[in-house]
């Protein structure tokens, strides 16, 4: 049984698409998961799944979330084995560096190799930062998130691909939480 985490975009947010916890826990239970924990409002479930497909478990959620909730909640499922590999291959983070500046933003596939090539050539008129290693996309920002061009958006049209994003406090709670 492999233990994997849900990220899902969009809940909870200014009101909008609004799912507790305890709902959204009960719903991964009814969905046939265990050892469900949620971590904050946003959206983060750690699960363990008999099935190892991270696509299938995110079309099962989403679904699931449709049915349930009448919300059609973009949903990504990445492996603990793809949670570690983010935690510990982060090239901007280092014991010097305010960590708040950090953040992940997760992408459901590997991007296509021209798309990538692409993204990493052109120059942006920004001091944020980013580098995509895998299906992840880490970003370092001068200032706050919001505030920077490197969005989930951004990702999605340069690359084709789906992406959420989580700070790097987020990716460090949910690590813990995968090692329970």
């Amino acid at each position: 049984m492999g233990i994997y985490i849900a990220l899902l975009r969009g809940i909870n947010i200014g009101g909008r698409n609004k799912i507790l916890m305890k709902d959204l826990t009960d719903l991964f239970i009814d969905l046939s998961f265990q050892n469900v924990i949620t971590y904050i409002q946003s959206g983060n479930v750690v699960f363990n799944s008999q099935n190892n497909s991270t696509n299938d478990l995110s079309i099962i959620i989403k679904k699931g979330i449709l049915d349930k909730f009448k919300l059609d909640i973009p949903t990504l499922v990445i492996s603990q084995k793809e949670l570690v590999f983010a935690a510990t291959n982060n090239p901007f983070y280092n014991d010097k560096i305010d960590s708040t500046r950090l953040h992940v933003t997760f992408l459901n596939e590997q991007p296509n190799t021209t798309l990538l090539t692409k993204i990493n050539e052109e120059t942006y008129k920004t001091k944020d930062l980013f580098e995509i290693i895998n299906k992840c996309a880490f970003i370092n920002c001068e200032k706050k998130y919001h505030q920077s061009k490197f969005s989930n958006a951004f990702f999605e049209k340069k690359l084709n691909v789906d992406a959420t994003t989580r700070n790097w406090r987020t990716v460090s709670k949910l690590l813990e939480l995968t090692n329970r």
